[in-house]
């Protein structure tokens, strides 16, 4: 739907009189709220970065892990002009660059994360129901081809999304990042959507299949031991399911909201305060998706031996003296090296 943008002194938009849209709480709330992540963001990652410098990727977990911190880095970086543009502090020529390129990287970015931690998951998933099995894609060369497969499958796909923004920029045209599209360019932006959609559906299908099939043989495992350590196998046990926490809490909610966001944007909900209410949600779940970047250090410290004691320089030795006297199968599903 082509709508024509007229935005008023009291900071309401609307679009060619249909409807007026109250955007303070885009200008001055959410650059607040990405100001917060961002700052988390840099000091987390920054930190992740130092650790995961220093561990070597001898695992296909490790492998996973170190990508999925790229992705979240590169989310991080696209964040100081995400606020700039919001808040309306950026020149217009700068919300054009946000639309062409920025936008696209961040977005980008999100997906390639969303596909790197069902690989995660299903790394933790063969782990635990085949761990003394030997699969090709528990080779760190498969992991390391695979996540490379994955960056160049997002390239290839977002790449049209830059070239063809190509519809001159003028002060009114960016606030519609749709109006610098030229025709393909809008076609493939609604193909790319539809791709996305299908992506993150497909991941999170079968995240929780691995997980349900992950449950039924913690809970065996459980039940075996549960005459002796049993708590601390408990614990250990439960840490696994940290990876579709993360997932659903920042991911869910934005793809649950887009699918009626982008109806209404349509023409399909004439409503004007619907129109509205799915707008916030809609930008209130994008920010949620964006706590990812803080979410997934979460993930390594949790999971991840190595990293917690090369980030915080401290050595494990609870968790090693465990694993030695107990070699059982529910310890793969906790601790990683």
């Amino acid at each position: 739907m082509n709508w024509s943008i007229i935005t008023t002194t009291n900071g309401t938009t609307s679009f060619s009189g249909q409807c007026h849209r109250d955007t303070r709480i885009a200008h001055v709330v959410f650059p607040i709220l990405y100001t917060v992540i961002f700052l988390i963001g840099v000091i987390l990652n920054s930190l992740a970065i130092r650790a995961f410098f220093q561990i070597q990727s001898t695992s296909t977990f490790i492998v996973y892990l170190k990508n999925t911190l790229v992705s979240d880095f590169i989310m991080t970086l696209t964040l100081p002009l995400k606020i700039l543009t919001d808040s309306g502090l950026g020149p217009w020529q700068l919300r054009a660059f946000v639309c062409r390129f920025s936008a696209v990287v961040f977005y980008e970015s999100m997906y390639v994360s969303i596909v790197l931690l069902g690989l995660t998951a299903f790394d933790r998933f063969l782990k635990i129901v085949r761990p003394f099995g030997k699969f090709w894609v528990q080779n760190v060369t498969a992991a390391q081809i695979l996540s490379g497969l994955v960056w160049l499958f997002f390239f290839v796909l977002s790449l049209p999304n830059m070239i063809l923004s190509n519809n001159k920029s003028t002060p009114l045209s960016v606030k519609k990042c749709a109006s610098l599209k030229n025709p393909l360019g809008l076609k493939w932006h609604a193909a790319v959507n539809y791709i996305c959609q299908f992506i993150f559906w497909t991941v999170l299908i079968l995240m929780l299949l691995f997980y349900a099939i992950i449950t039924k043989k913690v809970y065996k495992s459980y039940i075996k031991t549960q005459k002796k350590h049993c708590k601390s196998k408990q614990r250990i046990n439960g840490k696994v399911f940290i990876i579709v926490a993360v997932f659903f809490i920042c991911f869910a909610p934005f793809h649950f909201c887009r699918v009626p966001y982008t109806l209404s944007q349509t023409g399909s909900t004439s409503d004007c305060n619907v129109q509205n209410l799915l707008f916030i949600a809609k930008e209130s779940t994008l920010w949620l998706a964006t706590t990812n970047i803080c979410m997934d250090p979460l993930i390594y410290i949790i999971l991840c031996r190595s990293f917690v004691e090369k980030a915080f320089c401290v050595k494990m030795k609870k968790f090693r003296s465990t694993i030695r006297e107990n070699p059982t199968v529910p310890l793969d599903t906790g601790i990683s090296v």
